[in-house]
């Protein structure tokens, strides 16, 4: 009777087990069939994007809203690609922007940002570092052929991280779209890891709410923040380790007895601004000054944003405008930590992100990796685009849904 009890006891149990293991193997077979679905279908990678808002995790080998450059002509890549080809309002046409980006390698992020931001009445200067590979120049000139309003900057930079080189290629594009037949009102300056958070009718509607002003969020430099301009620095070129050296050498003072101030190198420039960059001698004079600084671009915008006088200037703006959403290594107690890995003390954001991403009043978030963390980067384009179409005005053509 014992055996008989222990004997239909372990059959039970092995049944339980069985049962168990299978049912666990049929949802994980389902979850991994759906998740390869949801790569070819933009209807189910929404549904992806929403259980992923819900905390559910996914880590899919493959990216969904592929492109096609390298196997299309032109037309073909822009019609399977889903670029946007027809300005979507009279109020985005009446308000174009110009936009610079600055990249060094990763062609697939680059090119997402691109579509992301491309509308058919802005205008886009791209700035490849001098020292990208061959096949990186290569994708991204074959890239902006097939656009009448977008170009490669007319001089490249070999760019150092924290190095002068940084800010003169943005001014490199600045000078080139300063030259453009297009309107623009803006100047946005990026690198090949942003992402925008908002619309081009959001980011244009932010942008008028200035009044023609320019947006530098900065302050008077704190502390550590200091030395940068009161020493100075060397960069450092070689093929192997770029960067930049600070010796115990002091710095002369400023220019024209300016008050240096330190913010951020991401900023929205008004047309009368960048002509005044580019030709007062006090912007000339406060450049030449600031080469053998660390990471002028940090200081340059909000020291002449802050003068009186200046086209478009703020005094006493501080930290104002959200230009970037940023995740900080020792600001986690603000913005609750970062769900992908950090570079430099910065979150390249994970999927874990999306939530805090979507909720940011930012224009523009810093960094992401396709490669590293594709969903992150969809979810966010498949809602920006959904966003997009919907506040259209103009009869929305098939190709511009993915």
């Amino acid at each position: 009777m014992m055996v008989s009890w222990k004997h239909c006891l372990f059959t039970v149990s092995l049944i339980t087990a069985l049962i168990f293991v299978f049912v666990y193997n049929n949802e994980l077979w389902e979850e991994k069939h759906f998740l390869k679905a949801s790569l070819s279908n933009a209807s189910l990678l929404a549904e992806v994007c929403h259980r992923i808002f819900k905390g559910k995790v996914f880590y899919p080998r493959e990216n969904a809203l592929k492109t096609t450059l390298s196997e299309s002509t032109c037309y073909e890549y822009m019609a399977q690609s889903h670029y946007i080809t027809e300005t979507l309002s009279e109020e985005e046409a009446g308000f174009p922007l110009a936009y610079t980006v600055t990249i060094h390698k990763d062609f697939g992020t680059f090119e997402r940002l691109f579509r992301a931001i491309y509308m058919p009445q802005n205008v886009y200067c791209v700035h490849v570092d001098e020292k990208a590979t061959d096949t990186f120049k290569d994708a991204v000139k074959q890239l902006l052929s097939c656009f009448p309003n977008a170009f490669l900057a007319s001089k490249m930079e070999p760019v150092v991280y924290g190095g002068i080189s940084r800010l003169q290629a943005d001014l490199n594009c600045i000078k080139d779209l300063a030259a453009s037949d297009v309107p623009w009102k803006y100047a946005i300056n990026m690198c090949g890891q942003d992402f925008p958070l908002k619309t081009n009718k959001e980011i244009i509607r932010y942008l008028k709410s200035f009044k023609g002003k320019n947006i530098t969020p900065g302050i008077l430099p704190p502390g550590h923040a200091i030395g940068r301009t009161k020493f100075i620095h060397q960069e450092l070129l070689s093929k192997k380790n770029s960067y930049v050296l600070k010796t115990t050498k002091l710095k002369t003072p400023p220019p024209h007895n300016m008050t240096i101030y330190f913010g951020t190198a991401y900023v929205a420039l008004t047309r009368e601004f960048a002509n005044f960059v580019l030709q007062d001698q006090h912007a000339l004079d406060l450049l030449s000054w600031s080469k053998d600084t660390y990471s002028p671009d940090e200081h340059f915008w909000v020291t002449l944003n802050r003068i009186p006088g200046v086209p478009g200037s703020m005094p006493n703006a501080s930290w104002t405008g959200n230009l970037r959403a940023v995740k900080w290594i020792d600001m986690e107690d603000k913005h609750g930590g970062c769900h992908g890995h950090y570079v430099h003390g910065i979150c390249i954001y994970g999927n874990g992100d999306l939530k805090w991403l979507i909720n940011s009043p930012s224009l523009f978030a810093n960094k992401f990796e396709l490669s590293t963390y594709p969903l992150t980067v969809e979810c966010l384009e498949l809602r920006l685009r959904e966003r997009t179409l919907n506040q259209s005005e103009t009869v929305i053509q098939p190709s511009w849904y993915f």
